[in-house]
């Protein structure tokens, strides 16, 4: 199971208590904001902004971990969310919509950072290679949730993306379904899957530090 800090259980838990996407149908005033945003009100996008912008932000960062790379995703993904409103049908939960935006615009971009030769700390600390005996560890510096995040880079993307959304950011499996536009059935099969990865690759890495432990001991 994947672990969690005490601050992403208590952010969770807000979240679900009051985040707009909950439920299996748009609110009444959701419904009427919509509407008015795809007849070009701005200020009803703008109503639209203020009810998702904190959690499309938590989501982004739990793949970009620069604030302010993940604040002008974030921007982006509503900006194409304004262009694209007029194709979003009324009838749906605006929310699942709008954060696969986000979620594909952030695995865009972390494409192409990949094709430039840049990745991030997460990725390099967690590969499986030897450690220069020379050079000091630096994972002893690195707190339980940087440890997740590198354990989570480990993961294929379909996989990370599910664990992340079902269990970091406590959507349920019928909005990680409509985010990511896959069946329900799909979306259990890949999270048992993403989470037997997570559990292998941190004892993995667990194992791997118990040893390096005992070297440096001896």
């Amino acid at each position: 199971m994947l672990r969690m800090s005490e601050s992403d259980a208590e952010d969770m838990s807000l979240d679900a208590a009051d985040s707009p996407e909950n439920g299996e149908a748009p609110s009444a005033s959701e419904v009427r904001l919509v509407h008015a945003a795809r007849n070009g009100d701005h200020d009803a996008f703008g109503e639209l902004v203020l009810r998702y912008e904190r959690r499309v932000l938590k989501v982004v960062r739990r793949f970009v971990q620069d604030l302010e790379q993940a604040t002008d995703l974030v921007q982006e993904s509503f900006l194409r969310a304004f262009e694209r409103i007029e194709q979003f049908d009324p009838a749906r939960r605006f929310g699942p919509w709008l954060f696969r935006l986000a979620v594909n615009l952030t695995y865009d971009h972390l494409r192409k950072v990949r094709r430039r030769g840049r990745w991030s700390l997460f990725t390099d600390v967690g590969q499986d290679r030897p450690l220069d005996p020379s050079i000091a560890d630096p994972r002893g510096d690195i707190d339980l949730s940087q440890e997740v995040q590198m354990v989570l880079a480990e993961i294929p993307e379909a996989y990370r993306t599910v664990l992340i959304l079902r269990d970091l950011e406590g959507f349920c499996t019928s909005e990680v379904a409509a985010i990511t536009d896959r069946s329900e059935a799909t979306i259990r099969w890949r999270l048992a899957e993403a989470r037997k990865m997570f559990k292998e690759s941190w004892e993995r890495r667990e194992r791997r530090s118990s040893r390096e432990q005992v070297t440096s001991d001896e």
